[in-house]
Order: C-alpha cells, then sequence, then structure tokens
C-alpha cells in the first residue's frame, strides 16, 4: 500500500444517472484505489448534467473514464471536450480522449499493420472513395470485414462476401455483428448505401480481411499502459454464420469469457510481442509515450494462419481504450498504481496551493 502526504481524488466516471451508485464492475477498480491512498469520488455522466460533471471533475486530481463511444443512440462528443479541458487544467485522463482517437479506433489497424499484428488492412475516408474501391478490393481479396472508425458492441462491423448476382447486378451475403443478427443477401450498391452514415462527421470505414479461424475464439490481452495484466479467451459468435436453431438460440449465444493471468505460459508469446515489440512499435508511429497510454486497455485478436514452425499467429481486430469491462483479477492494482502516479503531481500541486 502507498502513503502519501496529499492523498489525490480520483473520479472514477462512467455513463449513469446523478446519485447513482458505483456499478459493480468497477467495484474493484474503487477499492484498489482507496487501498493505495487514493480519495474516490463516484461520478455519473449524463449529457443533461454535463455542467454540473464538469464543476465535479475540476475538483478531481484525475478520472478514470468507462463510457463507451456509442450507447443508445448517444456518443461522446459531449463528454470528451470536458474531459480535455480538465487535462489542459492539469486533471490526469484515461484514457484522454486524443490517446483514444490515437490507438482506440479502428483505423489504428490500417496505421500500424506495418508492425506486424495485422495485415491487408484497407482504409476508406470518404463515400466516393468506398463506392469505387470496395467491390475491387472484395473480388481480389474475397470475404472481408467492414468496421466503422468509432463503435463498440458489434454496432457497424460487417462480414461481407461475393455472392450470385441478383438482377444481373453484383450481389454479396452480409451479416451484422451485432447480436441476433441473421445473415442477408442483397445487391452490393444497396449494401455500400447501408453503410453511407458511416461516413458522417468526418467518419471511415476500415476493411479487413475475414479470418477464417474466427470460430476458434477470440483472445484479449488485457494493459496496464505498456504492461500486460491478463488474458480473457472466449468463444465468438459475432459474425459466425447462425446455426439453424435461430441467432436468439443458446446454440447461437457466445461462450463465457475465461481469464488467465500475465503469466499464463498459454500466451507467452503473445506477451513478449506485446511488451518487447508491438507496443513500442504502436508508441513510435503513433507518438504515444507510455505513461500517456490508458491504465486500463486491451487488445483483441484472432488466431491467423499457423507459422511455419507450427505456432499461431496472431491477427488484431480492435484494440478497446473506452470502455474496458470486465478485466482480469491483476487488472485493479496496476491500474490504482498508474492513476495513483498520474495523478501525484496534480495532487502536490493542489496540497501546495491550499497550504
Amino acid at each position: 500500500m502507498t502513503s502519501l502526504k496529499s492523498p489525490p481524488v480520483c473520479a472514477i466516471v462512467w455513463r449513469g444517472d446523478a446519485g447513482a451508485a458505483i456499478p459493480h464492475r468497477l467495484v474493484p477498480i474503487h477499492d484498489a484505489l482507496v487501498l493505495h491512498g487514493a480519495v474516490v469520488s463516484a461520478l455519473p455522466f449524463a449529457e443533461e448534467r454535463a455542467d454540473a460533471f464538469a464543476q465535479e471533475l475540476a475538483a478531481c486530481d484525475g478520472a478514470l473514464v468507462w463510457v463507451d463511444p456509442l450507447s443508445d443512440g448517444r456518443n461522446r462528443a459531449v463528454l470528451e471536450p470536458i474531459l480535455r479541458d480538465a487535462a489542459r487544467n492539469g486533471a490526469w485522463i484515461s484514457a484522454h480522449p486524443d490517446v483514444v482517437l490515437k490507438m482506440g479506433v479502428k483505423e489504428v489497424l490500417h496505421r500500424t499493420q506495418s508492425i506486424g499484428w495485422c495485415h491487408g488492412v484497407e482504409l476508406h475516408q470518404s463515400w466516393s472513395e468506398f463506392s469505387s474501391r470496395f467491390p475491387g478490393i472484395l473480388n481480389r481479396s474475397g470475404p472481408r470485414v467492414l468496421k466503422q472508425n468509432r463503435g463498440n458492441g458489434g454496432q457497424g462491423i460487417w462480414k461481407v462476401e461475393a455472392a450470385a448476382a441478383i438482377g444481373g447486378e453484383p450481389a454479396v451475403k452480409v451479416l451484422h455483428a451485432l447480436r441476433g443478427s441473421i445473415e442477408e443477401t442483397l445487391p452490393l450498391e444497396a449494401f455500400m448505401q447501408r453503410c453511407a452514415p458511416y461516413f458522417l462527421d468526418g467518419g471511415k470505414i476500415i476493411d479487413q480481411p475475414f479470418e477464417p479461424r474466427l470460430p476458434e475464439g477470440m483472445i484479449r490481452c488485457y494493459m496496464a499502459h505498456n504492461e500486460v495484466v491478463g488474458y480473457g479467451r472466449q468463444l465468438i459468435k459475432a459474425l459466425a454464420s447462425p446455426p439453424p436453431e435461430g441467432p436468439e438460440s443458446p446454440q447461437a449465444q457466445p461462450g463465457p469469457r475465461i481469464m488467465h493471468p500475465p503469466g499464463a505460459p498459454a500466451f507467452a508469446r503473445l506477451r513478449a510481442l506485446m511488451e518487447r515489440t508491438w507496443v513500442p512499435a504502436m508508441m513510435a508511429l503513433l507518438d504515444i509515450r507510455a505513461h500517456d497510454l490508458p491504465a486500463l486497455w486491451d487488445a483483441d485478436f484472432l488466431l491467423g494462419a499457423k507459422t511455419p514452425e507450427g505456432e499461431d499467429a496472431y491477427v488484431l481486430c480492435e484494440i478497446n481504450a473506452s470502455c474496458v469491462s470486465p478485466f482480469p483479477d491483476d487488472a485493479p492494482v496496476k491500474v490504482a498504481q498508474a492513476a495513483i502516479r498520474g495523478m501525484s503531481g496534480r495532487a502536490a500541486r493542489r496540497m501546495a496551493d491550499a497550504g
């Protein structure tokens, strides 16, 4: 436990109504912060009380933020300027919105594929670019996965593969990653028009090869700054063809996420790649310093083609930096330690001003 002469005040931020208790999933983070000498401020965010939220946040030395990019039709457009203002005034924010925009969006797959953790990723920055390029990419490369740049929960993520022509026009079979979705076959042009809203307000589409080993599961590598703090392995059903029983049947639901500690032998190679190669290379490419990395983030990997030596290859499919939950048992202590370090300077200045 850390002893501090001037205990920092750390906000735990999530989307919720005023006066709500800290969600159960975040209680381990609260307890770890208290154990390490911090004072915790429970600070739910809602657009309707943005001014009051900003005032309460200004009284804190830092904040750990759990707010999805998209939730019930709302986004972070109101929240992010408040977080930026707090950071400009000396508060420590994790994850800072500017860092999220560098690494917590799907575009990171295209910007960082040169480091070797994904491949064949295309970027479409406008509707005209997408409509002119995507048909040729699909014809050359086989099944693709399209992803809107900012989203969560499978929103705006599609598996797309060529299908038999409809009325003499190119057609595709598509499957949305949202739970409960069913496969559709429709004209390619109609599907691309469906994607047009993803380009609003500067949006983009990232276009990645479909990984055939997806049914073998996804490995979520949890990080505190640049240190691995655990893994979650799960048999996922998103983008897998629904079983005959239907998309709402038990057979169509994802399996449980099985957590593993950072030292789990099964993931030793992945840990070495992340800590020694991929994360340092990502930081250099995106101009992110180690202490500016989120206190808690994760990288989701699918299994790719095996290496010549017979080892599994890992293919990055997204990075989550806005709202990581659940997380392994080893994560809260590491997150609390990162928060204490991040807030220490602001807390010391606040005490000095008060004295």
